[in-house]
């Protein structure tokens, strides 16, 4: 028996015959940098900020036409979201509206002031000392992504981490030591993305992880966390290679996929799973 087919029964042991779908139409995402970031990251070189709603062109909770709101922008040199002088203009935001903030390195003061306004916090979590410093340009290491981790699961009500398979030039170099670490220190729900090779940044030439390599990876993920809810995030590569892997991804026992291509779908009804829609961020 394979790593999916035995990923796959796991499954079907612990979770419902469902397979969550996100179109995030209702979310909308904030950038609290514009399109300024100082790290310039290798996979990303600050090209998905431009995409994003500045935070300083909103003026009042009727600016936002959204049921949620991803609040996000660029780093500081430290690795850091500067999210912390934004709360209080957050704050009036926010209305009735759910927030989910993908923050980086806070420290605890900073993530003691956030919490209250956090209804999610997105954490990216690293596994390798030379994934953060090759791909992220930051001179930190695993250390500080534990010990960031552990203070946002003790102040904020709910704790996404994200693992990025691929990161360091389209390998897979720290996933597994991260997937344990999270597995130790406990969550209650794990998003994986894949490195998207994108024009202009210093990884646009690199291909991603092979997609089988991708998807036994998530069915060890499945292994080892029978009971926490996966979800395929929305940063994946698009194409041929997207359609593969979310078909993969469905039977290596998969909880919920982002903008889902459409082979996920058939293999989902052909594995009995009931596909419920939601038009929100799958952290929320």
């Amino acid at each position: 028996m394979t790593k999916i087919e035995s990923a796959w029964q796991l499954r079907q042991q612990y979770f419902a015959p469902e397979l969550h779908l996100y179109r995030p139409v209702k979310t909308l995402s904030i950038s609290v940098t514009g399109a300024s970031c100082a790290l310039k990251c290798a996979h990303c070189g600050g090209h998905y900020l431009s995409a994003m709603t500045n935070l300083a062109d909103l003026r009042s909770p009727e600016d936002i036409r959204a049921d949620s709101c991803l609040i996000s922008g660029g780093c500081t040199p430290e690795g850091k979201v500067p999210v912390s002088a934004c709360l209080e203009k957050l704050a009036r935001l926010k209305g009735n509206r759910r927030y989910n903030f993908h923050v980086g390195l806070l420290n605890e003061e900073e993530i003691k002031a956030l919490a209250p306004l956090a209804d999610t916090v997105s954490f990216d979590f690293l596994g390798a000392d030379s994934t953060i410093q090759k791909t992220l340009k930051l001179n930190k290491q695993v250390a500080d992504y534990q010990r960031c981790y552990e203070l946002l699961r003790r102040y904020c009500a709910h704790v996404a981490p994200h693992i990025c398979l691929g990161l360091e030039e389209g390998r897979l170099v720290g996933e597994t030591r991260a997937l344990e670490l999270l597995a130790r220190a406990g969550l209650e729900q794990l998003v994986f993305i894949v490195l998207r090779p994108t024009p202009g940044t210093q990884y646009a030439q690199l291909s991603p992880p092979p997609v089988e390599e991708t998807a036994e990876f998530l069915a060890r993920a499945r292994l080892r966390l029978p009971q926490v809810p996966l979800t395929l995030g929305c940063m994946r590569p698009g194409g041929l290679y997207r359609q593969q892997l979310d078909a993969l991804a469905v039977a290596a026992g998969i909880n919920g996929i982002v903008q889902p291509a459409a082979p996920a779908l058939v293999k989902a009804r052909q594995l009995g799973l009931t596909l419920k829609e939601h038009q929100e961020c799958c952290v929320l």
